[in-house]
């Protein structure tokens, strides 16, 4: 059992939750979807929150089964073993680590646009999208006041993050109503382009490469802060199904004023030519709505920083999860003694926050990197859900999800689409960067040597040959999603979802009881004793 604080209550989680998803992705999001998508974005906000609903609702019950730190990367483990518990933590952690750092480049690139005088020296921030080595400069300073937010504590956190969320909500309001009131024409829902340009093919793939996907990846952080929650039971499916519907409508409305905000000269030549630095501000600035101008700049901080700090928070749980799990060494799994937060694993996060940093020096193009990361993580939660109803039912489940027979399915299968959406090259290359960790693995299983490896890695061998399907499906996909059209479009998606149901039950028959069920159930008792 964790020695971790139980501090964080409903109020506290919900806003964690809309803290992680309300960051960058309201600065940008809006932007890049209707840049792939015309006015059908908005289409893709709603089929992007309907598909993270339907896999939150599998870690809702999960969350509040086993309330501790760094949730997210246990519950594969519980149900299937060791390897595949890996596979799922790795590809989380890689999209959680890196989404911290693209909230700096955000800020960044919102900063390099200012348009005051003394501020000249930001324009030399970024060139062309991609920051130069003074934005890197300036990025590296903010991954290093995220850190030390949650460097003493994790009640300077909640306390810093349900303020920082509220003037989130608040921004966003603002600016959807002054753009409505200075500047709204409707006629760029109906103009000669049509509603879906590019076609609605189109508005699939904004789902998944326009930051929406990556947006709505804030749900999991109340997952893993659960260790840290007054009343698990109930804090946790509110939070994580609350921050959906309230951030949802909060996107929604954006896309929808962006659309209409913008200039009709400005789409002359199509939507996919809109080009913003700092896409808000921009429309602020055209608009001559100069008060709103400078809310954004100074929201263009808040509302980033705000989610990277969350996520500093969030990822040194994982990490916390990992070394419990047996992953990492054990420095990774210390608390401070006083302060009681991993501080080892907050050292090792930052460093990969650097790597990224210097890796991906564009909020796009990791932005697109996180997204297929985050679907891969995603795609064990309604498996393990349904696995563990069967194979520890006697559990106790503080809330447990009606119609999971009908959910978990939906959410895989729509995990998988949204996988496919991406395009390929995308697909291929990620799941690549996703074997990179396998060493580590396989160093830590022969460290062990190799207890219980043959039949753990049997029971997850169907994951492995999953995501080879899905590069090959992608790879002779319809061409709309970047393949070579030799399966076209329509039959794609049919195959996609008959071949992940497939993979769904192959899954579920592959969990068995194993060696990590004692902790799972000792953690469940050890929660709910009088229950």
């Amino acid at each position: 059992m964790s020695n971790m604080q139980r501090k964080m209550g409903t109020f506290a989680l919900t806003m964690t939750g809309i803290g992680s998803i309300i960051g960058s992705g309201w600065l940008f999001g809006a932007w890049k979807a209707a840049q792939i998508a015309g006015p059908a974005a908005i289409f893709s906000w709603v089929i992007g929150m309907v598909v993270i609903l339907t896999i939150a609702l599998s870690y809702a019950e999960l969350g509040a089964m086993f309330p501790q730190a760094g949730g997210m990367v246990k519950y594969p483990q519980y149900s299937h073993g060791s390897f595949i518990g890996f596979l799922a933590a790795w590809a989380n952690w890689i999209s959680i680590a890196s989404t911290i750092t693209v909230e700096a480049i955000a800020s960044v690139q919102y900063m390099s646009t200012w348009p005051w005088k003394w501020a000249r020296w930001t324009h030399e921030l970024v060139d062309n999208g991609i920051l130069t080595s003074k934005g890197l400069a300036v990025a590296s300073l903010l991954l290093f006041v995220y850190f030390f937010v949650n460097y003493w504590t994790v009640n300077l956190f909640a306390k810093a993050n349900s303020f920082i969320t509220i003037v989130k909500l608040i921004i966003p309001g603002l600016t959807a109503g002054a753009l409505f009131f200075a500047g709204f024409h409707s006629g760029n829902f109906s103009s000669e382009h049509g509603v879906a340009p590019y076609g609605w093919a189109s508005v699939l793939t904004a789902v998944a490469t326009s930051g929406i996907v990556f947006a709505f990846n804030g749900f999991q952080s109340p997952v893993n802060m659960a260790g840290e929650a007054k009343s698990p039971n109930k804090s946790i499916p509110i939070a994580v199904i609350g921050s959906i519907f309230i951030a949802g409508i909060v996107y929604i409305i954006l896309q929808i004023v962006f659309i209409g905000a913008v200039s009709p000269s400005s789409i002359a030549d199509g939507w996919n030519h809109l080009n913003f630095n700092s896409p808000f501000a921009d429309l602020a600035i055209a608009l001559g709505i100069n008060w709103l101008t400078i809310v954004l700049y100074a929201d263009a901080f808040v509302s980033p920083s705000g989610t990277g700090a969350t996520y500093t928070a969030t990822t040194s749980r994982m990490l916390y999860g990992m070394q419990q799990n047996g992953y990492l060494p054990k420095i990774f799994g210390t608390l401070h003694p006083l302060y009681n937060v991993p501080r080892p694993a907050m050292w090792l996060n930052l460093a990969a926050c650097f790597l990224f940093l210097f890796l991906f020096r564009g909020w796009g193009v990791l932005a697109e990197v996180i997204s297929v990361a985050t679907l891969i993580s995603y795609i064990m939660g309604p498996v393990a859900l349904i696995t563990l109803r069967k194979t520890a039912s006697h559990f106790y489940r503080p809330f447990y999800l009606k119609g999971a027979s009908v959910i978990a399915p939906c959410g895989f299968v729509f995990a998988s689409l949204t996988l496919y959406w991406a395009r390929w090259p995308l697909t291929g290359e990620v799941i690549f960067i996703m074997a990179i960790g396998l060493p580590v693995y396989f160093y830590y299983q022969a460290k062990n040597k190799w207890v219980g490896f043959k039949k753990e890695f049997l029971t997850g061998a169907w994951m492995l040959i999953y995501l080879a399907c899905m590069i090959f499906i992608s790879y002779i996909g319809s061409e709309k999603f970047g393949g070579k059209n030799i399966l076209p479009f329509g039959w794609d998606m049919l195959v996609i979802a008959c071949v992940s149901l497939a993979f769904y039950y192959w899954g579920i028959k592959s969990g068995k009881s194993n060696r990590y069920m004692k902790e799972a159930e000792q953690i469940n008792q050890e929660n709910f004793k009088s229950k």
